[in-house]
């Protein structure tokens, strides 16, 4: 059996977050190595998907729900304007293979992106 994510271990409370919103299903807590002024990830409390692709084809009403998530976090801490960053894959930033999503806000320019 695999180790526990750090995701799975902030759901379960074994390591300690900045928690802004949580429910039956999602947890959405403060990055400890912000890229934004507000960065904010909002994870399934489920393990079993890898990344956004198993997530959106194996139950896309969770996925809604973190996007609406995102939304009401950037309301209330960033005036409603954010990005939304899900990295799929090694070579595409993706460090710890529990779908995810970054919520990041605050002075954001395109050029950002690189």
């Amino acid at each position: 059996m695999a180790e526990p994510t750090v995701f799975e271990r902030i759901v379960a409370r074994e390591i300690p977050a900045e928690i802004v919103l949580e429910t039956d299903t999602i947890i959405a807590f403060v990055d400890i190595a912000p890229k934004a002024p507000m960065h904010v990830l909002v994870v399934p409390k489920t393990a079993r998907y890898r990344d956004v692709v198993e997530l959106a084809a194996g139950d896309p009403a969770l996925l809604a729900e973190m996007v609406q998530a995102a939304q009401a976090i950037a309301r209330e801490r960033a005036a409603g304007d954010f990005r939304l960053v899900f990295n799929t894959g090694e070579l595409a930033g993706q460090t710890v293979f529990h779908a995810h999503a970054h919520v990041l806000a605050g002075s954001l320019g395109e050029d950002s992106l690189a």
